[in-house]
Parts: C-alpha cells; structure tokens; sequence
C-alpha cells in the first residue's frame, strides 16, 4: 500500500511495528493519522512498516489500515509489510516492539496451568506473567541485538508484555535507548484529575512504581496538591474506575491512588474467585473473538475497518470483567472505551524525541536513582522528562515502606525470570516464580513449571 506524498516535503520518519498484524496496530495508525495535522512537519512519520510472522494477519491489519486512512484528511504514511525481521529494521528511526511469542495460545496456557494449581491466571500478573516472560525474553533480547546491529540509533518503544520485565531485559542491549511504556498510568490520572476537578492536561502527576505495580500519590494544580481532598470526598473517589475497584475505605486507608493491577494484589482472594468461576479465561475470550476477525478478513476485503472497530469494541468493554464482577459488578465509562491509550503516549513519546518536544510522560526506563532503594540498572515506572535526548526519570523522593516492599519483591520476580530465560535456568525459573507474592506453595509452583513448558515460538503478533 502506498500513500500520497507529504505535500510539505519534510524528510520524515520510518516507524517499525513488530507485531504489525496485532489487533491493536489500528490505533497507532490512527494516531499517526492524527499527528499529520500538526502544522510542524518535521519528525512525522511518512513511512510505517508492519512486521508480523503471520501474513495473514498482516493481509488483515492492512486492509484495516487501507479504509483506516482513505477516511481521514491530510498525508497518511506509507505502508509497507514484511515478514523479515531484518529487512523491517533496516533504516528504522524508531521501532515498536508489541509482540505476543505463543499468539494467544499461549497466553491461554499461561493463565490456565496456574489456575488448575489454585494460582492466579493472568497476563502480567501472577505465575502467568513469570510463564510468559519465560518465553518472551529470549525473542525480545534476540531483537534488541538485531536492533543494536542494524539500527543502532534507533529508539525502541516497547509495549510488549511483562512490559517492565522485557524492558529491562532489552536495555541490557540497547542501554537507554529502550523505552517502555503502558496506557494504564496515564489513564489512571487522567480519571482521578476528572474526579478531583482539574484538567488532566494541567495537572502535574507524582506516581511511582513498575509497570502494573504503581501508585498515584499526587495531583498538583498551580502548586496545589488535589488528592487529599479527593480522597476525602466518597463521591468523587466512586465515580471512576479505580475508586470503583478498590473501594472508598481502602483508598483512605492506603494514601494513595493504585494502578488497577494492583487489585490482583489487594484483593486477590475475590478477583482469583471471579476468575474461577468465569466461562473463559481472558486469553480464551480474545483468542475465539479474534479467529473469527482475522479470518473474515485474511484475504482483505470491503468493511474491514467497521469489522475491526466493532471487534474493538467488544473488547475494550469486557476488559478486566472479573474485577469489575468481583468489586461489585459495573460498566466501564464511554470516555474509557475510545481504545486511545498507550499509542497516545507512543506517539506523544515519539514526537518529543523526534522534534524535541520537552514534555514529561510515564514511563518505564533504568532508574538511575530516581527511586531511592532500587539500583541504577532497574527499570521503574515514574515520571521523565523528555527531549530529543531520550527519557529521564525524575526523582520521586522517599516511598512509602509498602510500596517499596512489594517493588522489591516484584523486581526480584522480574531478574529471577530474565536469568532463567536466558540462562536455561529451571532454578531460576523456580526462584521466579515461588518469590512471587501471590504465589504460595513451592510445591504448587513446581507444578506450574512441569506441565507449563514455555511454548515454542518465533516472534508473534499482540492478542
């Protein structure tokens, strides 16, 4: 597919999707659509390449993309899709790294053999996000040493899942030249700002944590911090999704506002009880939803673009059901529906380097001493600044013990994980997976390991 030449003439940018055929690519498109309406043309995106190791999902993704564009005014990138890795690095500027190793019959896995021993079944959380890194770190080192040799002044956004985990598993490689990032932070502020009065876009944020392990511990507005006030106000706390799902009293109790993830943790006896008693498993609902998107449209076709926001929908409405069922049962708010999120802040991201945009976004990089108590060489989930020079965290001050306690366990989870991915380690696997806090059996979690054999993959798409 090849679109009209940028009118402006600018030099623009390659931009790589690895997972180009994930479900999700429409959305970075569509930002990248939106981005061609600033007046600024220099450091737009004039050329994306779609890397995928199924092209039948490319074929789908594609035609998505075709009427994704032919509906929007202004310069759309030109589209390219591959199946060689190499050849979609070659030349790249910057690179997004939103893979699935196994597709969806891994995840599958993953979250079915813990809860068959009494454990958590989820993505990133839990022994199913110990599984899943044990089969995703090998394939996200294997790129990032691709990247080093054919692109090495390239930036690579990683959305890849544990995004924390394979993030710093990457900088090992890359260095700071690997950014992680997630939509749940910045969707989290953006709802307590709305709760507490402000507009997102003026409010100054402290947060402080891993990826899907953080806490929202200040909103300022013109020097004035709203969150005692917000958690004061009963009303205002319960009419957003967080408040919602850790309750009014909690929220009092802890200070602070959580990431959803950590429901998992707070209230991990209902969520795992909800899970349970669920007809399917996450990864069983996206993997029936999307056999039947991709195959309707593995030979491209008319009304891809209707078929894939109706399939969007559907998702972004059921998305963490059980936890929304175990805390009371209620529906997501329309504004929460949109599916804008983490390509939001990719792009937000992108332009600040490419452009030098100084801005400050959450994100997931080395530490570097931003937060006291972890190493240098951690990669946190906190506030950075950032420019053409890349991403900077900011130093967040003292955590609280709680919050710094289960950091630390969790980073423990996450080296424990990369060494026995990369080593071969069945100890290290063990160590990973044992240390986890809601894990509770070694023997339970020697089971896990034997009847959960990290599925054999090459790099995938995103579910």
């Amino acid at each position: 597919m090849t679109a009209p030449p940028d009118p402006t003439g600018a030099a623009g940018l390659r931009l790589t999707v690895l997972g180009g055929g994930g479900f999700r690519v429409p959305l970075v498109h569509r930002a990248l659509l939106d981005d061609a309406q600033d007046p600024d043309a220099a450091g737009r995106c004039t050329e994306l390449v779609l890397h995928d190791t199924d092209p039948g999902r490319l074929r789908a993704i594609g035609a998505v993309l075709a009427e994704q564009a032919a509906g929007h005014p202004g310069p759309a990138p030109a589209v390219r899709t591959t199946t060689d890795l190499d050849e979609a690095l070659r030349g790249a500027d910057f690179v997004f790294s939103a893979i699935r190793v196994g597709g969806l019959a891994g995840r599958v896995r993953d979250e079915r053999h813990p809860l068959a021993e009494g454990l958590l079944g989820q993505e990133t959380v839990g022994a199913g996000g110990v599984l899943y890194g044990l089969r995703t770190v090998p394939v996200a080192t294997h790129i990032a040493e691709r990247v080093a040799a054919l692109a090495p002044q390239a930036w690579v956004i990683n959305f890849t899942n544990p995004a924390g985990m394979v993030t710093e598993a990457m900088s090992r490689v890359l260095g700071d030249r690997v950014i992680g990032i997630c939509d749940s932070p910045v969707g989290l502020c953006r709802r307590a700002a709305r709760a507490a009065g402000a507009d997102p876009d003026r409010a100054d944020f402290d947060y402080v944590g891993l990826n899907h392990l953080g806490w929202l511990r200040r909103i300022v507005v013109d020097g004035t911090d709203r969150m005692p006030a917000l958690l004061e106000n009963a009303p205002a706390l319960e009419s957003f999704e967080e408040g919602k799902l850790f309750g009014t009293e909690w929220l009092q109790a802890l200070g602070a506002l959580p990431n959803e993830y950590l429901h998992y943790y707070y209230h991990h006896r209902e969520a795992l009880t909800a899970i349970r008693a669920a007809d399917a498993t996450r990864g069983e609902f996206l993997a029936r939803q999307q056999e039947g998107f991709y195959a309707e449209l593995s030979g491209g076709g008319e009304g891809a673009f209707r078929a894939w926001e109706e399939t969007r929908r559907e998702r972004e409405e059921t998305y963490m059901a059980e936890s929304r069922e175990a805390s009371g049962g209620w529906q997501r708010e329309s504004c929460d529906l949109d599916g804008g999120g983490y390509d939001r802040v990719a792009l937000a991201l992108m332009r600040a380097i490419a452009r030098n945009r100084r801005t400050t976004l959450i994100l997931n990089v080395r530490n570097r001493g931003a937060v006291p108590g972890l190493d240098s060489d951690a990669v946190v989930e906190v506030p950075c600044l950032v420019d053409s020079g890349g991403a900077r965290p900011l130093a967040t001050g003292q955590v609280a013990a709680d919050q710094l306690g289960l950091m630390l366990q969790l980073k423990a989870v996450e080296r424990a994980t990369v060494e026995a991915a990369t080593r071969g380690s069945h100890r290290a696997a063990l160590r990973a997976l044992v240390l986890h806090p809601l894990v509770d059996s070694v023997h339970a979690a020697e089971r896990v390991l034997e009847t959960a054999r990290p599925l054999a993959a090459p790099e995938g798409s995103p579910g």
